[in-house]
């Protein structure tokens, strides 16, 4: 009989499928990819933002949704449990702005061939396969179906020779009835966004046929549709060093605001201050073919000088294209590709004569600048996204060994559970925080 079936070989799995052997348990991971660690490579634009130095109680006011119920686990396995576990697998560390750890190679990979270390020194049995049910008996994990078991045989002859040998050998038997037999199996499918990782939503599917409430599921960190008219026009165009506020429709403060780069698409809005503001907004309509305004956006495009010092900027600027049309005055001020837009936005004619624009509409210019808005549609399919929001119900699981309350011997690791945070490292944590409690405690 196998002790554990770890389904999914991402970040939650790999760890979780190592605290697991690393107890003397006999593991099998189960991976449908060609390789371990597909989504963890490219996270962080291919850098790994790991974790964030900082201690528990930073990391839960980061989490919007399952903070109270990710205390247990989260001191259980700490940002500093996590770094120190990685230098131990002879990953240097380094910690910048805001807390990110990222390893000093700046190569995700690193940290993927740090986690296969760790699978091998534990004597984790690595296999390709897909699950495709998880077998129970009198409301107890029994074993996990398989759709070819062939890949249980591959694993089995590249093998090294180990105490876990004799449970590889007894996987290939019923690896030829396509299932697996097991006392627990812990599911680290990972969420729905970029799929082509691996993310098919599989675990979502096999946790609901054994009872388990499924909560919504949308993108997180995932870019935006705003005006099309508008920002189509300006495709392509990087703004760096902006401010950007996110108003919900009350309108009265903002829910977000940050500095930082943002990029205009044909859709709308993208870029690393767009997808963290994306993470506080948490209200949008799931029916994407609802055009919904209950966000807004604000740019701050010139957060460096106040009204009064940019009024003396654009002041200047006036006396030496006094004589040009108002169109072809604002290229010490913005990008070409935003001009038009600008003009557009300020009501002042494009064919005005700069020398004729009055101080009220030079005042109106200012307050342009400094609040460039632009209404928010919707998000971005969950395909795209960074991070996926919703998943298995908290309700349903312990938060102390994130074994399911309704089927014995099945724990949750990672994205799949209904648990998501802002960026920063923080999601990352959440996925290793998760995945130690699983692993220490079947």
């Amino acid at each position: 009989m196998n002790d554990v079936v770890v389904i999914g070989g991402g970040a939650a799995g790999m760890l979780a499928a190592s605290v697991a052997a690393e107890r003397g348990l006999r593991v099998l991971l189960l991976e449908q990819g060609d390789r371990l660690g597909s989504k963890l490579r490219i996270t962080g634009k291919g850098r790994c933002n790991l974790t964030n130095d900082c201690d528990v109680s930073e990391v839960l006011a980061n989490i919007p949704t399952g903070g109270r119920f990710l205390q247990s686990a989260l001191n259980g396995f700490t940002p500093r449990d996590v770094m120190k576990l990685f230098e131990s697998l002879g990953v240097p560390l380094k910690t910048e702005r805001g807390g990110r750890v990222f390893p000093q190679s700046d190569k995700a990979a690193d940290i993927v061939d740090a986690l296969r270390r760790y699978m091998d020194k534990s004597g984790v049995v690595q296999t390709r396969g897909r699950a495709v049910r998880i077998a129970t008996e009198d409301g107890a994990v029994t074993g996990v179906v398989t759709a070819d078991g062939d890949g249980i045989e591959r694993a089995v002859s590249r093998a090294k020779p180990s105490l876990h040998n004799r449970f590889a050998l007894g996987c290939a038997e019923t690896a030829k009835h396509d299932i697996i037999a097991c006392k627990s199996v812990i599911l680290a499918t990972g969420g729905m966004s970029y799929p082509a990782t691996g993310s098919t939503g599989d675990g979502y599917r096999m946790a609901s046929e054994l009872g388990h409430t499924v909560t919504p599921i949308r993108g997180s960190l995932v870019p935006l549709e705003a005006e099309p008219d508008l920002c189509s026009r300006m495709q392509g165009l990087a703004l760096k060093n902006v401010q950007l506020s996110i108003y919900d429709a009350a309108g009265k403060k903002p829910i977000f605001t940050d500095f930082g780069e943002l990029l205009f698409t044909h859709f709308g809005l993208s870029g690393p201050l767009v997808l963290s503001a994306s993470a506080h907004m948490r209200d949008f309509d799931n029916n994407r073919t609802v055009r919904c305004r209950q966000y807004h956006t604000l740019i701050d495009l010139k957060p460096a000088l106040d009204e009064k010092k940019l009024d003396l900027r654009i002041l200047r600027d006036f006396e030496k294209y006094s004589n040009r049309d108002f169109a072809n005055a604002l290229g010490d001020l913005l990008s070409k590709l935003m001009i038009p837009v600008f003009v557009e936005q300020s009501g002042i004619p494009p064919d005005t004569k700069v020398h004729s624009i009055s101080r009220e509409q030079r005042l109106g210019l200012v307050r342009l600048f400094k609040a460039f808005r632009i209404d928010i549609q919707r998000p971005r399919p969950v395909a795209e996204a960074i991070i996926t929001s919703g998943g298995v119900d908290l309700r349903e699981i312990n938060p102390k060994t994130m074994e399911s309350k309704l089927i014995s011997g099945l724990h949750f690791a990672g994205e799949i559970i209904d648990a998501d945070a802002y960026t920063g490292g923080f999601n990352l944590q959440i996925a290793w925080s998760t995945a130690h409690a699983a692993g220490a405690h079947l």
